[in-house]
């Protein structure tokens, strides 16, 4: 199941320990591909803009016209 699986990903930080750059859904396919040795179309990742803050972050996911699940997404510092 989508919902008992995550994926980590690394951002480097700037000044002041913010997220310098942003994760994208092309890079949570990959990493999810890569961590869970599954494919995932980055096109049903439905993430509205980038994440750009370091943290836990539930990401909806296209299963199916109806149907819609949530892939933890954890963004760490680099």
């Amino acid at each position: 199941l989508l919902e008992e699986k995550s994926v980590t990903l690394s951002i480097k930080a700037g000044e002041g320990g913010k997220a310098f750059g942003s994760v994208s859904s092309k890079e949570i396919a990959a990493a999810y591909k890569e961590q869970c040795n599954m494919e995932i179309d980055k096109k049903k990742i439905q993430l509205p803009e980038s994440i750009k803050t370091f943290g836990m972050h539930e990401v909806p996911v296209k299963l199916h016209p109806q149907v819609t699940g949530e892939l933890k997404v954890i963004v760490k510092e680099a």
